[in-house]
């Protein structure tokens, strides 16, 4: 019963529904929505605001509802869900999530008006080797586009771990549950090791997979940065609670899931990844704020050989929050740049 539910949470079971008719009845209706979208749009601050974001929408719900047709069509020819782990599906899996972020990308920055600038290590430069790749956690679509990346340029199969509500998103949690993925929830049950979990995610990496994680736990906000730099003090971590007080743009990074794959795969190199431009888009309202968008995201890449990474679990714990602090810097420095303004 536990294995099911975390197949088949029950708000998943509840939204898939509601997808399938939000589709439905935004193509039923879609003439009346475009005429409503142009003659309110005038009025609105932005150019074309309300058209970009009923495009987006009808995209977005209308590539859902195809995956969802497609996964289920898998979970049927893999025997009702017998085969899904076989290779032949995970790669099909990857597929079609490489092709969804392909095309949500591709107009995305068409409709929104968005440049990226990638920074580091270019794809030629690690080919054939397994990486863990350490990020700044700062929304989803900087999330979205980490992904992309990682996918798309640099041909790498991700293995993920990432917060328990991604997983009631009907497409992408349905999809992430068929790939290597852990989701880590804020409450873990009785028993349940959490780090055992994320250690056997990282072991036995091959030469086109990455295993990702977010060390913050949390898209960035203020409010969050008190919390974390309270919960050191609590924990009697002053030390580290001081060093977080110095990160500005930042979260105190929690080591523990880092550490865990570390020790997993200690001949594996690590990337650390920034970004900027997107930080403060979490929701379709900062969608609406910001539509068109008008700005270049610049993302950054630094390889460390695992040669370099400390033995230790101390150490590493040092190591990451050292290197926090030039993530740090460096989101000081790359500022979202308004194309608008400079162009």
């Amino acid at each position: 019963m536990r294995i099911l539910r975390r197949l088949l949470p029950p708000k998943r079971l509840v939204l898939v529904p509601v997808v399938l008719a939000s589709t439905a009845a935004v193509w039923t209706l879609l003439p009346l929505w475009l005429i409503a979208a142009a003659l309110v749009s005038p009025g609105v601050p932005g150019t074309w605001r309300p058209l970009r974001l009923l495009w987006l929408t009808v995209l977005h719900l209308t590539v859902e509802t195809i995956v969802l047709v497609e996964l289920l069509g898998l979970w049927i020819a893999s025997g009702f869900g017998l085969f899904l782990r076989r290779p032949w599906f995970e790669a099909t899996h990857y597929e079609i999530a490489r092709t969804y972020l392909r095309l949500f990308h591709r107009e995305a920055r068409r409709v929104l008006h968005l440049e990226i600038d990638v920074q580091g290590p270019t794809p030629d430069a690690w080919p054939g080797t397994p990486l863990i790749v350490c990020c700044r956690h700062a929304g989803p679509a900087d999330s979205f586009v980490l992904l992309y990346a990682l996918m798309q340029w640099f041909a790498r199969e991700p293995r993920l771990v990432l917060k328990d509500t991604i997983a009631w998103e009907p497409m992408v949690g349905t999809l992430l549950h068929r790939i290597p993925s852990r989701f880590v929830e804020p409450h873990p049950e009785r028993g349940e090791d959490l780090l055992s979990q994320i250690a056997d995610l990282a072991r036995d990496l091959d030469h086109d997979d990455v295993f990702v994680i977010f060390p913050e736990g949390g898209n960035y906000t203020p409010q969050r940065r008190a919390r974390a730099i309270e919960k050191l003090r609590e924990i009697g971590r002053d030390d580290m609670a001081g060093r977080a007080e110095g990160m500005e743009h930042v979260l105190a990074p929690r080591p523990g899931g880092l550490c865990a794959a570390l020790g997993a795969a200690p001949q594996t190199d690590v990337m650390f990844v920034a970004h900027t431009g997107l930080d403060h888009v979490y929701g379709v309202r900062d969608m609406w704020r910001e539509l068109p968008m008008d700005k270049r995201i610049t993302m950054r890449w630094w390889r460390v050989p695992h040669t370099e990474i400390p033995d230790t679990e101390e150490e590493q714990v040092d190591w990451l929050f050292t290197w926090w602090a030039v993530i740090d810097d460096w989101v000081d420095e790359h500022r979202p740049e308004d194309l608008a303004a400079s162009g």
